[in-house]
């Protein structure tokens, strides 16, 4: 099991963590957990932004929220596939960093196929991490996080068949609007600040808040008493 409160975040452009889940890497900071981010290329095969100037915004996205940062690469931007080398190096990491939790993208294909081919990446490395006989992993020990959750990029993202856990972000808009805002290249595409804000409102309306930001667990979550689960989205 988990044996530090750090939360990992897996994006595979420069700004999806901030775009999927600012809002509740936000939150997480300002109560002092630690978070680390691992963006998995640099927007090479993108439109707008160049690697080098994708790779400031990320950092300063980054520092926005109160997160150290790293890159991976997995060929770089529109190049992902499903491979045990990039699983084994996505391991690799998890082993280092020795988080209780782990985001990742949802794993819905009709979005950019980095995203859901990440999500599936990360899962796997997962569950590699935690095996102590892995050889290409013996350098680092084995690691089991507490539990990897799933966040959505775009609407089109969001699993329609699974109930998800809503983080309360209404109190952490202004951070996470500043992180977004950090990519400014992206803006040239369409507003993805509005278009973040405007979900986050949605959700955030039917859970009874400001703003909110949902999260789909890979496992089923285990607690041990009922005593903290005093709220639900329903208002019966």
């Amino acid at each position: 099991m988990s044996d530090t409160n750090t939360l990992l975040v897996f994006g595979a452009h420069p700004d999806d963590i901030e775009f999927g889940a600012g809002g509740i890497i936000a939150c997480e900071t300002a109560a002092g957990r630690p978070t680390h981010f691992v963006v998995c290329s640099k927007g090479e095969s993108g439109t707008n932004g160049t690697p080098a100037q994708r790779t400031v915004e990320a950092e300063k996205g980054a520092q926005l929220l109160g997160a150290s940062l790293e890159f991976a690469d997995l060929g770089g931007d529109a190049h992902f596939v499903p491979s045990l080398p990039y699983t084994l190096k996505l391991a690799a990491i998890i082993r280092r960093i020795r988080p209780a939790v782990v985001l990742a993208p949802t794993l819905v294909e009709n979005q950019h196929p980095d995203h859901y081919t990440l999500g599936n990446l990360v899962r796997n490395a997962a569950r590699l991490a935690r095996y102590g006989g892995v050889p290409e992993l013996r350098d680092t020990p084995a690691h089991a996080i507490g539990a990897l959750f799933f966040y959505a990029i775009t609407p089109e993202a969001e699993p329609r068949n699974q109930a998800a856990l809503v983080v309360n972000v209404s109190d952490f808009v202004a951070p996470w609007s500043a992180a977004m805002k950090a990519h400014a290249s992206q803006a040239a595409t369409r507003d993805y600040v509005e278009l973040q804000l405007t979900r986050a409102h949605l959700h955030g309306l039917s859970a009874g808040v400001a703003h909110a930001i949902p999260l789909w667990p890979a496992d089923p979550l285990v607690v041990d008493s009922l005593a903290p689960m005093v709220r639900s989205a329903r208002r019966f």
